[in-house]
């Protein structure tokens, strides 16, 4: 803070002795480091602070920086989305116009499942249902 060197106190000391004589200075003395505890305090307090203030305004801009991050984030998320979208789309699309254009004429379409169902061997006898069923009593 001040560059005060030891033969600069020593010369402060002895004015202050002649000025103010042997009485009054020892008074003198513990008024001065009162005063120079009570500027050192300050001096610290202010110092603290100051290095909340920083320490506070660092977390905001880290808050923020954080804050932006996760906007850009969540825009790429939903433009993704977005994409997956319109691609999952024009996949139905695609798929709905090979399901028409595979489609067999409806000419050859069975009327009934009865038609398309294979006859029953010969060995096979029929069976009624609820034949076998044994759980439900």
């Amino acid at each position: 803070m001040f560059d005060i060197g030891f033969s600069e106190l020593v010369v402060i000391g002895i004015v202050a002795l002649v000025v103010l004589g042997p009485e009054r200075m020892p008074r003198a003395a513990r008024f001065a480091g009162l005063w120079v505890r009570r500027a050192r305090a300050q001096w610290h307090s202010v110092k603290a602070e100051l290095e909340r203030e920083l320490a506070a305004e660092e977390l905001k801009r880290s808050l923020q920086d954080t804050r932006q991050a996760i906007a850009g984030i969540d825009d790429e998320m939903r433009s993704a989305a977005d994409d997956a979208r319109r691609e999952f789309e024009a996949m139905q699309a695609q798929l709905r116009q090979t399901a028409q254009t595979a489609a067999p004429p409806p000419d050859t379409v069975p009327d009934t499942v009865a038609d398309t169902a294979p006859a029953p061997a010969a060995d096979e006898a029929p069976t009624r249902a609820g034949e076998g069923d044994d759980d439900r009593r």
